[in-house]
């Protein structure tokens, strides 16, 4: 799996910059003051550094960087300055290190930070940013290159750092899954890559058919009918709070590929749906990185893995499935598949844990694509307090979310002639009547989120965050939201 650079922190040592190899990175106040480090790099470049930061410096664009190639008086193939206040933000501090993941290269990098006070946040903007999903590449070389940020207190800014770069690396987790072919990230190999979290200290355990069956999960078997690829759930169970507190429970959607079955999907466009199982790939990073940070937390990851695709035996449009609950549902569409899986992972969840609160992540619809483009996931709750603490770590943490309405209304429009439900409620709202479907299989007195990510979890062009392609969206988030409100001291 792909992980984030190499990062260590290292005591302020102005008589290595001269000789440094690879990039040398130079953190700026915009009105100017150099710091000892800087004073140096200006000394070494005749100059030239000083002359960037007057010609640049109170116009520059916060956190941007900028490259003078193959310096004066330095080995360094390339110095890269960056304009930051010290009372910058967690987030432009974040940018500032997005700016010189995006520029790095595979090349080694010394990072002059010196007694900036959000020097743990710039080493995380770094590691966030400096991927590239290059498994299937034959000619891909990504094994070179360690960044050594110099520092006045690097004891202190390492111990910052350790658990925010642990989220990191969840975040690679969670964009390698999503990027993965389907050929290759099959439900059988998703639910290996599961299971070899084990060695972190997380507890996995994988359903499969006949015990799907068992439980009654008819909605989510129906999904995976036309593939050869079995069916699974898979539970993983992070034990790090006290004994007797309820988990909080993640659930996702894990599509491996969506065909969209007998109602097939436009061939166009159609290579995308790898990234169906976006959900799954965010549950599974969130546990990676709290199990590799040792969250004082209960929680438990629940995803559900399928292939949605067309055969002889496939879920027709107009077949009646029954949910574990007992509710029976009629399938007017077999590509409104990800409710059908989700709603037995649902019940199984609340049966099984009676866990303090439940979020679902799902790529369940264009229909929020339409509404919120990619800047935003879909957010539905029944409980505002519940809701506000994701709206709140989803904010700190700069990932795009905005609530949508729930209602009676909504929900109408899924009463089926022939069934207590159907799958789809029309083209009106179609991002809200897919979380009334759901909100059908959450108890009363349970606080829920569901969370339509569709529009964020793979996009066609760069992030504040990532490179297009897979992004990662939510493990920031969710992390927060666990440490603040989950975790015990």
């Amino acid at each position: 799996m792909s992980k984030p650079v190499p990062i260590t922190f290292i005591e302020v040592d102005t008589s290595t910059i001269a000789d440094a190899q690879g990039r040398v990175a130079i953190i700026v106040d915009p009105e100017g003051r150099m710091d000892v480090a800087a004073r140096r790099i200006n000394r070494l470049t005749k100059g030239a550094l000083a002359r960037l930061i007057e010609a640049k410096g109170a116009a520059a664009k916060v956190a941007e960087a900028h490259v003078i190639s193959f310096p004066v008086g330095m080995s360094a193939e390339a110095l890269d300055v960056v304009f930051l206040s010290r009372r910058a933000s967690a987030l432009e501090a974040r940018k500032a290190g997005v700016s010189l993941g995006r520029v790095r290269g595979t090349s080694d990098v010394l990072l002059c930070a010196g007694g900036h006070r959000k020097a743990s946040e710039i080493a995380l903007g770094v590691a966030l940013r400096d991927y590239a999903f290059e498994n299937h590449k034959s000619d891909a070389d990504r094994s070179g290159g360690a960044v050594q940020v110099m520092v006045s207190k690097p004891a202190e800014v390492a111990a910052a750092a350790e658990p925010a770069l642990a989220v990191a690396e969840g975040v690679f987790f969670t964009r390698d899954l999503v990027n993965e072919p389907a050929n290759v990230l099959t439900t059988t190999e998703f639910a290996k890559r599961l299971k070899d979290m084990e060695t972190l200290g997380l507890e996995v355990e994988v359903l499969e058919e006949d015990a799907l069956q068992a439980l009654g999960m008819g909605a989510l078997l129906s999904v995976g009918e036309g593939s050869v690829s079995p069916s699974k759930v898979v539970v993983m169970t992070w034990n790090g709070g006290a004994k007797d507190s309820q988990p909080l429970a993640l659930v996702g959607k894990g599509v491996v590929f969506d065909t969209g079955g007998i109602s097939l999907k436009p061939a166009a466009g159609m290579e995308d749906m790898t990234m169906d199982m976006g959900g799954a790939g965010v549950v599974s990073g969130v546990m990676r990185a709290i199990a590799l940070r040792k969250a004082k937390a209960n929680v438990v990851g629940l995803v559900g893995l399928v292939e949605n695709m067309p055969s002889g035996s496939a879920t027709r449009p107009g077949d009646v499935v029954t949910s574990m609950k007992g509710d029976t549902i009629e399938v007017i569409n077999t590509d409104a598949e990800g409710r059908l899986v989700l709603c037995d992972v649902l019940h199984y969840a609340q049966e099984r844990f009676n866990p303090a609160g439940i979020v679902d992540l799902a790529t369940l619809t264009g229909a929020v694509i339409i509404g919120l483009g990619h800047e935003n996931a879909g957010v539905f709750s029944n409980d505002t307090k519940f809701c506000n603490a994701f709206l709140n770590a989803a904010e700190g943490e700069g990932e795009g979310a905005w609530r949508l309405p729930l209602g009676k209304g909504y929900a109408d429009q899924l009463k089926s002639r022939i069934a207590d439900l159907k799958n789809v409620g029309g083209r009106p709202a179609g991002s809200i009547t897919a979380a009334e479907f759901l909100h059908r299989f959450i108890k009363d007195d349970m606080p829920w989120i569901h969370l339509d990510i569709a529009g964020v979890a793979s996009v066609k062009s760069d992030t504040a965050y990532a490179p297009k392609g897979a992004t990662g969206w939510g493990v920031l988030a969710l992390n927060r939201l666990i440490a603040d409100r989950y975790e015990t001291e």
